[in-house]
């Protein structure tokens, strides 16, 4: 017989009641919110807008910019507040809505000009020439205005904004032009300390992105090519700054050297890099006088993304393939070779599909999965079918291996291409672990048979290190080859410009890596005349993901940063990663 005394057990069981209260209350908690998801979607998902008089086109210059836009999610901030929500609402915008959008403005008589509002987005050079470009079409077309107005500008968004008739800026703000950089970590002594060898194996004396694994400074062919390429870009930027603005390059490069970013906003007016300071509120008035009522409509991205446009009409179709990321195998994000086959066979069993442009925007990865993609390339030709690639920021390395077999190319002059190498990357942590205490023993039928994780474990010797050499010579020997073929070569043409170095899309044209320089409606145009077609509509791959989608990717909550790190790890403890990729720089 056993005595309970019930005052201790009492403050338990309510406990327990207390606990099991909470989870049922999250839980009704997350079922309801997911039913009104399923519900309002259906009832209250977006819904086309019908665009009045006096409206004014306004482009957010803030987040982040991404290729394609996804269907927004009408309950992004409710679940983003859920507990234990690992969502975050970082704001995106779509490069091809902002496209798609100017081309409505320049159209739409209802539609007064277009208000460039903001100066930090986060995007790369070539994208920014994109929509320069297309602004400044919009001007040329239409004739209809663009002002511009930021607390703050980065060098990017200046370089974008100065396509605009009138740049306001706020009295306290500053404008970062202060000319590009290029800034790279280094973990070779960091590894040291904590008893980690990167084991490199490459081709390449350009192919930069293993250098932090096993220098602590750049090397000089890394050097060469970075500065090379920034000051294209920065060639670029003072160009157009100043045919747009009406000052010298040699005055813009003097007012960089000034650091004209620290100095008082007076002197952007004295030097004309903007037309007035005003604030942020007595931008309304402005406004008002440029559309030419007192009741103008201001619409943002998204909202202007759903006025309907015309329905497709002609039997013909050109299809856009999105492939934006790193390329990894079959699952992960970015590029996997399993999605974008899938979405391969879909138009080979297309018979509307004439043409096909692949927009690449990848500094590359998985040796394994571009030679998928590759293939898959080729079987959209062998159907029949005319394929274009348009490289976007980066199509670079593994990048490169999958336009390489394209009918034609066109890339941004400031496109980063290129990149024609291969490495692998092998950890030795036999330090570590001797460091932490943890011994490892093996035993295999075969001499080789322990080989992947003993390289790991132990680190290799000399057998093991001239074999796996041999391997990625003989996948530089195939990436080579591959671009051989594809661009009509020879494979000791294609060595002599490959070694990982990393290019402009306007030098490439002139080594024979890219056809011509250009944007994505450009390649479109080529494909359909590749194809011989004059009347098409365009079809985009993949398609857009729903609200619902987004919802249930939320809920099931995104892998964080430590997971992936930690992802990485145990894949390189399985086997070696032998990569074509070229290092992503964030330049400034």
């Amino acid at each position: 017989m056993q005595i309970v005394n019930n005052s201790q057990q009492q403050p338990a069981q309510r406990r327990g009641g207390c606990l099991r209260g909470c989870l049922i209350g999250l839980a009704i908690y997350f079922g309801l919110s997911f039913l009104c998801g399923l519900l309002l979607g259906d009832m209250f998902g977006p819904s086309k807008v019908k665009l009045e008089d006096y409206s004014v086109y306004r482009i957010d210059l803030e987040g982040e910019l991404v290729e394609q836009a996804q269907e927004a999610n009408p309950f992004a901030d409710m679940l983003g507040q859920m507990p234990m929500s690992s969502y975050t609402n970082t704001k995106t915008t779509g490069l091809d809505q902002i496209l798609d959008n100017i081309r409505l403005a320049e159209q739409d008589d209802k539609i007064k000009g277009i208000y460039l509002h903001g100066g930090a987005m986060s995007l790369s050079p070539a994208s920014a020439k994109a929509i320069r470009d297309r602004l400044l079409l919009f001007k040329q077309r239409s004739g209809k205005w663009i002002i511009a107005y930021a607390d703050n500008y980065n060098v990017t968004n200046y370089y974008m904004a100065s396509a605009a008739d009138k740049i306001y800026l706020n009295p306290i703000a500053e404008i970062g032009w202060h000319g590009l950089a290029a800034q790279k970590m280094y973990f070779t002594r960091l590894m040291e300390k904590v008893g980690i060898e990167m084991q490199i194996l490459k081709v390449g004396t350009f192919k930069s992105a293993v250098e932090p694994f096993f220098r602590t400074s750049m090397s000089e062919a890394d050097r060469q090519q970075t500065l090379l390429y920034l000051q294209g870009i920065w060639d670029e930027y003072r160009a157009a700054v100043g045919a747009s603005r009406g000052i010298s390059e040699a005055d813009l490069d003097r007012y960089a050297d000034e650091g004209i970013n620290l100095q008082a906003a007076d002197k952007y007016v004295e030097y004309k890099l903007v037309d007035t300071l005003v604030y942020r509120d007595d931008m309304d008035e402005i406004l008002r006088i440029m559309s030419g009522s007192k009741d103008y409509k201001l619409l943002g991205t998204s909202k202007l993304a759903l006025v309907e446009r015309p329905k497709a009409k002609s039997p013909n179709r050109v299809a856009v393939i999105y492939a934006e990321g790193e390329i990894v195998g079959d699952d992960g994000d970015g590029i996997t070779a399993e999605n974008i086959l899938k979405q391969m066979k879909t138009i080979r069993k297309d018979d509307q599909v004439k043409a096909v442009v692949l927009r690449v925007n990848s500094p590359g990865g998985s040796a394994y999965a571009s030679e998928e993609i590759w293939h898959g390339v080729k079987k959209l030709q062998e159907k029949g079918l005319p394929v274009v690639v348009s490289m976007s920021d980066l199509a670079a390395s593994g990048g490169y291996y999958i336009s390489c077999a394209a009918d034609y190319i066109i890339a941004e002059p400031t496109t980063l291409t290129g990149s024609i190498g291969i490495f692998g990357t092998i950890p030795n942590v036999k330090k570590l672990r001797e460091k932490i205490g943890v011994d490892v023993d093996a035993v295999g039928t075969n001499k080789h048979a322990a080989m992947s994780r003993s390289m790991v474990f132990n680190g290799m010797n000399s057998e093991e290190q001239a074999m796996m050499q041999t391997m990625i010579e003989r996948g530089y020997d195939l990436f080579t080859r591959r671009c051989a073929d594809g661009r009509k070569m020879t494979q000791d043409d294609i060595k002599k410009i490959a070694e990982g170095r990393v290019w402009l899309g306007k030098d490439a044209v002139g080594i024979g890596l890219v056809d011509s320089l250009g944007n994505i409606s450009d390649a479109i145009a080529k494909a359909a005349e590749l194809a011989g077609i004059e009347s098409y509509d365009v079809n985009y791959y993949p398609e857009k993901k729903s609200p619902m989608d987004e919802m249930m990717k939320m809920l099931r909550g995104e892998q964080s940063e430590e997971e992936r790190i930690v992802a990485r790890l145990k894949a390189y403890a399985k086997e070696p990663r032998v990569l074509m990729l070229m290092e992503p720089v964030e330049i400034k």
